[in-house]
């Protein structure tokens, strides 16, 4: 499985790459904030909403801690998904919120 840190997450879209962002937080998370313009799908909602996700593109997936990423990471490449993980999640996101 791919990762990549929070910081070269930021670093991609200081960069002006145009990046496919799944925050699979709960919902009162990701009202203290998210990265502008992730896309918000609970990760215990992913099995249901598959049809949301084109295989043909990379979603970098992203949570807290990098731990339910992981999982959302695992189980969308065990069905054909590209995705990367990012390490560290939230909490080592040092860029804008919304």
């Amino acid at each position: 499985m791919e990762s990549i840190t929070a910081k070269e997450l930021q670093e991609k879209l200081e960069n002006g790459e145009q990046l496919h962002i799944v925050d699979v937080r709960r919902d009162e998370e990701v009202a203290e904030g998210k990265i502008p313009g992730a896309a918000h799908i609970v990760l215990d909602t992913l099995p249901d909403r598959l049809d949301e996700l084109k295989k043909e593109q990379t979603y970098y997936l992203v949570c807290r801690s990098g731990g339910r990423s992981g999982r959302a990471s695992e189980f969308l490449d065990a069905r054909g998904y590209a995705v990367v993980n990012v390490e560290g999640g939230m909490l080592a996101w040092e860029g804008e919120t919304e």
